[in-house]
């Protein structure tokens, strides 16, 4: 079996979700997988060891300025002269299938050679009917033809009874403490700006941001370059994580119990949504700008509840292999029930249910049979 596994390079939740993959598919000596990464110049990829010899091209990628989505700028650093050269250079056809998480140039390839598809991916997990905060006609038609796919797997909190995945979490299984520290990851805000905001709290701050080229303290505020090893290191070990409204950070802070305060990118209806549905969900914060105040109330909440998640990667990996997209009810099933919330969302959770099914039974925080059934009729 040879797949092709194309990643979007424009944010680290991509690489970060390809990474628990990669993983996963080393395991498997009969599958071989070819990585291929697009969206962001060759040389600002970092701890790319566990995909062997991936490739890369240009792509497509979103430009953010002054923490929004610069539409300007994002058609101005965009060439589809040059995405269409790499659409028609790329070989496919050498390929059982093609998996895509969000990446447009292997898609497009495959759909034009008529390798089958597949996406994998949180941006998936829209072409269904999930919560969604400010989607416009542009995103909409963003979303069906930026990278089209056969089939569509959508990454989520909740399944919400559509043909959705827990979240793909690149995260070596280790035990959560909490030594005081706040966890800050905003690289599409200005990095002064956000270590001025900072300087107001007595707490240490431990923040990354993709301009810092090398360690530094400023007052409080500990300044780190990115690096995967020392950021689930500082995540693994701090109170709480402030963010923006990506999809894999939350997801990790979730599984480790730590609290969350998102910040969502303006004008970027998925970290929006995001935002939103965990606001909804009762399992973050959220502020839509470096707000003092709200800082300082989310400073002092209560710790947060965990949410359990399996090893989505692990089963995943193993049913590509397979090549059978047919049974993927049965992997759903499978990873949902193995899946459990705090007791404070329950009720809120049972609101997506499907309305016999909430009558027959409360919502143990693990799946029942009647849910489960329930979502192979989908």
């Amino acid at each position: 079996m040879k797949i092709l596994y194309g990643v979007q390079g424009t944010g680290n939740g991509h690489i970060s979700r390809a990474r628990a993959m990669a993983d996963a598919f080393s395991n498997l000596p009969h599958v071989e997988v070819k990585f291929l990464f697009s969206g962001r110049p060759a040389s600002e990829y970092f701890d790319m060891d566990v995909f062997g010899e991936y490739e890369v091209r240009r792509g497509l990628t979103f430009v953010s300025e002054a923490g929004k989505v610069s539409m300007l700028k994002t058609a101005l650093n965009n060439s589809l002269v040059s995405f269409v050269r790499e659409v028609r250079e790329q070989d496919v056809s050498g390929y059982d299938l093609v998996v895509s998480d969000f990446e447009p140039v292997s898609a497009h390839a495959a759909r034009r050679q008529g390798v089958p598809t597949v996406s994998v991916s949180h941006q998936s997990a829209f072409a269904f009917d999930v919560p969604k905060q400010g989607q416009s006609l542009l995103d909409k038609l963003i979303m069906h033809y930026f990278a089209p796919t056969e089939t569509k797997i959508g990454l989520h909190w909740y399944h919400f009874n559509q043909p959705i995945l827990p979240p793909i979490i690149d995260l070596k299984m280790v035990e959560p403490t909490k030594n005081g520290t706040i966890l800050t990851y905003l690289p599409f805000e200005n990095l002064e700006e956000v270590v001025r905001v900072l300087q107001h709290f007595p707490q240490r701050f431990i923040c990354f941001h993709p301009s810092c080229q090398e360690a530094r303290m400023d007052e409080n505020v500990d300044i780190r370059p990115l690096s995967k090893t020392v950021f689930h290191q500082a995540l693994a070990n701090c109170n709480g994580v402030i963010a923006n409204g990506g999809f894999e950070l939350p997801s990790e802070a979730l599984l480790l119990g730590k609290k969350l305060l998102l910040k969502p990118l303006n004008g970027q209806f998925e970290q929006q949504s995001n935002v939103s549905t965990l606001d909804t969900l009762g399992l973050a914060s959220t502020m839509e700008s470096l707000d003092v105040g709200t800082i300082r109330e989310w400073l002092d909440l209560s710790e947060s509840s965990r949410v359990k998640y399996p090893s989505v990667a692990t089963e995943l990996a193993a049913w590509l292999g397979k090549g059978d997209l047919s049974t993927f009810p049965a992997l759903r099933e499978s990873l949902w029930s193995q899946v459990s919330f705090p007791e404070h969302v329950t009720d809120l959770l049972s609101d997506f249910w499907p309305q016999k099914t909430r009558k027959r039974a409360m919502f143990s925080m693990r799946l029942p049979s009647q849910a489960n059934k329930s979502l192979r009729q989908h």
